[in-house]
């Protein structure tokens, strides 16, 4: 019988049916239930906008002065006061508004659901309007109408690609007039931006703008990015999108401590994504028990250098060579250079540098003739380490920057470096022992046995990155949910006529509170491209909160002896489909991390 004979007809056709995002599992995804907060129930118990009433808190301001001029109409309108939903019914009644909303930034799981969350707030009597490819959409007025169906068909699924997005930044006249033509050529009431620190920071100029020149349309924020770094204490624990990352992150990386044990002989060097924020590496620590995990503001606090991480991570290689274990998994935040004091003050002075003198550096014609031209104007000190790093992370210092004039930290090859130097290190440790064994503070007390054992030591290294495999994932859960009631905020607050404000839910732990967060009071200063911008502040890790205490009061065991764990899968159904971010549970005391809360569950249908 040929090959073609013995193909199964139904089989076959079982494949092609799969096409076009319906996989078994993401036919099943789609069915899956969502808890609601109870303010977004109505007394039939069908999904329905809230109002929002002003709490007593107010975001104190960074730059009191400089926000206010930037900023008078947002200030004088909204007094940087939060927000908190409640339920009521009256916004049901609410028809003919037309709502626009754009992905900006960088893919997060749960993109999707705050699509369906803002159909299901505005109901059947007002307009959902999607805009192609991001901010660069809204500005070439790339905008079309979303269907209930187009979304029913999209729900629970990962990926931003219904909408796309961009990293457009909308700073110019030019800009805010082609914005104001596509607000006015549509008939826009309200405008959502859902991304990052930088997106809501445009949402916050934005609104400024339209209050300033009376145009009717209100702007909503949602906070977007698997970094965890848009986080606002205990008002918004984390953005939507960390979950699913630091899930699938702490998979992998548990798959490489059990393949660490089983082969008896590689140390795993996994970069992971967070270009400022350590907190996915602090999460999957957290998760995955590894034998180290570097926590960048933890090197920033307590000043160490290149090469204070290189003795750390060779040190803890040592010990646990002398207890007979030669393998093991390093974590390293993606952002690690900018947070090591000499490389820090060597990317300072480059930036300065290079907006000073950024088209004559542009102009020479090799690598040669720029580091020539360069070199005399760092410090000693800068030009020194600058020499000692290899050619091509010399060449991306000065030539690969991103739209801020920033270096592409998620481009420099972090983990190679480090295996380098501590290849270089432990070779050094092999031929003369003398330097690292015996009495004194700064030695390892060992016997001539075990001496000779680190003579023998191999290191036999993998190096890994982390990053793009945790963007687009069908959202857990958790994620689910939470973009979902995000969405169902920003529609209530567009209903609401409010604007200037970002959407966020808290309390994961006992059925979720409803808030909104005014724009300008999470605005700093930060320096981009030689000079001051005002910019919404990230969330950074900060060593006294309960996340890292509990991982620096255990690291040190984890370091000598293999007690990894493997956290498995994800589990959209089962028993840890419902387990929060264990960094979230601590730092915001909820006394167990292994079942949220966010509402009553309903089965979510779009009209």
């Amino acid at each position: 019988m040929g090959t073609a004979e013995m193909i199964s007809e139904e089989v076959a056709g079982q494949v092609t049916k799969t096409e076009g995002r319906h996989s078994i599992f993401e036919d099943e995804a789609r069915k899956m239930p969502l808890p609601v907060c109870p303010v977004f129930l109505g007394k039939d118990g069908e999904i329905r906008p809230a109002r929002f009433r002003e709490t007593n808190i107010a975001l104190t301001l960074k730059n009191p002065e400089q926000l206010q001029r930037v900023f008078p109409k947002t200030l004088s309108k909204n007094r940087n006061v939060v927000l908190e939903g409640i339920a009521d019914e009256s916004l049901r009644s609410i028809t003919g508004k037309r709502v626009a909303v754009l992905f900006s930034g960088g893919p997060a799981a749960g993109g999707h659901n705050v699509l369906a969350g803002l159909k299901a707030a505005l109901g059947k009597g007002n307009s959902l309007l999607g805009i192609r490819k991001g901010p660069k959409g809204l500005l070439n007025g790339d905008v079309f109408e979303i269907s209930s169906q187009a979304l029913q068909n999209i729900l629970n699924t990962g990926g931003f690609d219904f909408l796309g997005t961009d990293r457009t930044k909308i700073k110019t006249q030019d800009q805010f007039e082609k914005l104001k033509e596509t607000v006015l050529k549509n008939r826009l009431d309200g405008l959502v931006i859902v991304g990052g620190d930088d997106s809501n920071t445009n949402a916050a100029f934005i609104a400024e703008v339209f209050e300033k020149e009376g145009i009717r349309c209100s702007v909503i924020g949602i906070p977007k990015t698997i970094d965890g770094d848009m986080a606002v204490g205990n008002l918004l624990p984390i953005s939507f999108g960390f979950d699913t990352a630091t899930k699938i992150y702490s998979e992998l990386v548990g798959n490489l401590t059990q393949d660490a044990a089983s082969a008896v002989k590689y140390w795993h060097f996994v970069k992971l994504m967070g270009r400022t924020a350590s907190k996915i590496t602090l999460e999957v620590a957290l998760q995955t028990k590894p034998a180290i995990a570097l926590i960048s503001e933890e090197i920033a606090e307590k000043n160490m250098s290149l090469e204070d991480i290189v003795d750390y991570i060779v040190w803890v290689i040592t010990e646990r060579r002398l207890k007979g274990i030669n393998h093991g998994v390093i974590l390293i935040p993606e952002g690690l250079v900018e947070f090591i004091p000499e490389m820090r003050t060597l990317i300072q002075e480059l930036n300065k540098i290079l907006a000073e003198y950024g088209r004559d550096i542009q102009d020479l014609p090799t690598l040669k003739n720029k580091q020539e031209f360069i070199y005399p104007l760092l410090s000693p000190q800068s030009a020194q380490l600058m020499a000692s790093l290899p050619e091509e992370m010399e060449e991306m210092l000065i030539l690969d920057r991103d739209d801020h004039g920033n270096v592409k930290v998620s481009q420099i090859e972090t983990e190679k470096l480090l295996v380098e130097k501590i290849r270089y290190r432990v070779s050094e440790l092999k031929r003369h022992p003398d330097k690292f064994f015996g009495k004194g503070e700064s030695r390892i007390d060992a016997t001539p046995e075990q001496v000779e054992k680190v003579r023998s030591m191999s290191l036999s290294t993998q190096s890994h990155f982390l990053g793009y495999e945790g963007r687009s994932a069908k959202p857990t859960l958790f994620d689910a949910a939470f973009a979902f009631l995000l969405g169902l905020t920003a529609g209530s607050l567009v209903l609401d006529g409010k604007t200037g404000y970002m959407a966020a839910v808290t309390d994961f732990d006992k059925g979720g509170r409803v808030m909104a967060l005014p724009l300008v009071g999470l605005v700093t200063s930060e320096m981009r491209k030689g000079k001051q911008e005002h910019v919404i502040e990230k969330s950074l890790v900060t060593i006294n909160s309960p996340s890292f205490v509990v991982f620096a009061e255990n690291r040190e065991r984890w370091a000598k002896e293999d007690l990894f764990s493997s956290p498995g899968p994800i589990q959209h159904w089962g028993p840890t489909s419902r387990q929060l971010p264990i960094s979230v549970a601590l730092d915001q005391s909820y006394k167990d991390f292994r079942n949220f809360d966010l509402g009553e569950e309903r089965q979510v249908k779009l009209e």
